[in-house]
């Protein structure tokens, strides 16, 4: 498999043959404004430039959305992605959101899907504390499957509890995405994976390389590369990827 970290949680996946664009994010660099009660009101988002021009990253055999939060499917990404384009949502309610934007070939990675072989899993997140997810709203990750292909995990816009460490478990994933970043508004508390939470996930999957990405994009992100880099230097299976870079597992 080819990873390749736009930015934030958007990836271009080549996988079992195919190409895959997960949670795309396609704004121009302050696009827009900054999400409200959280730090640095004064940034806009995005943040960072797009690596690629959002043309390039059109031609895939679907699109995965793990969740309708606007850094994750943004009004660019409904503008220049041909609306015959498969794009796969988390449940019927998002779905119906996706062909309100008028795409037509639009389906729920809910109950499992199957490309030509690749098995796409739903697995659980959760977007913050308890509390925060009345605000937050549901999320999902994805668990990427074929023969002859390393398994891949992405954990998508949830900090690290219990279901994730039982997916960890039961799944044995070889390659782990996690979104990073600490998110969070003023009140409520980190909504991504902390510094910890990437160490916690790399001490349950061990033998797994995880890649930590999300992170230097949106006003709200508080947890910089470096400062990631710097608290996990004795765990060589986190890679931090820069934006535009390309990993091969």
């Amino acid at each position: 498999m080819k990873i390749k970290l736009i930015r934030n949680a958007t990836l271009q996946l080549n996988y079992g043959g195919k190409t895959f664009l997960i949670d795309p994010f396609l704004s121009t660099q302050g696009a827009m404004p900054a999400f409200p009660n959280s730090p640095h009101q004064d940034l806009r988002n995005p943040t960072a430039p797009l690596p690629v021009d959002a043309e390039s990253l059109t031609d895939v055999d679907a699109v995965f959305i793990t969740h309708l939060h606007p850094d994750h499917f943004d009004d660019e990404a409904k503008a220049v992605l041909a609306k015959e384009t498969p794009l796969f949502a988390q449940n019927e309610e998002d779905v119906r959101a996706v062909q309100d934007a008028g795409f037509t070939h639009v389906h729920s990675f809910q109950n499992g899907v199957d490309i030509e072989g690749i098995r796409i899993t739903r697995t659980p997140g959760r977007h913050g504390s308890e509390e925060m997810t009345a605000i937050t709203g549901k999320v999902s990750g994805l668990l990427f499957e074929a023969d002859g292909e390393k398994s891949l995990y992405i954990a998508g816009d949830t900090v690290w509890y219990e279901e994730v460490e039982q997916t960890l478990a039961s799944r044995r994933p070889d390659v782990i995405v996690v979104n990073a970043g600490a998110a969070q508004f003023l009140e409520g508390g980190p909504i991504t994976m902390t510094k910890e939470d990437v160490t916690a996930a790399a001490q349950a999957a061990p033998e797994s390389e995880i890649l930590a990405v999300h992170m230097e994009s949106l006003n709200h992100c508080l947890l910089t590369r470096e400062e990631l880099k710097s608290y996990t230097s004795g765990y060589p299976s986190i890679h931090i990827p820069e934006d535009g870079e390309t990993l091969t597992f």
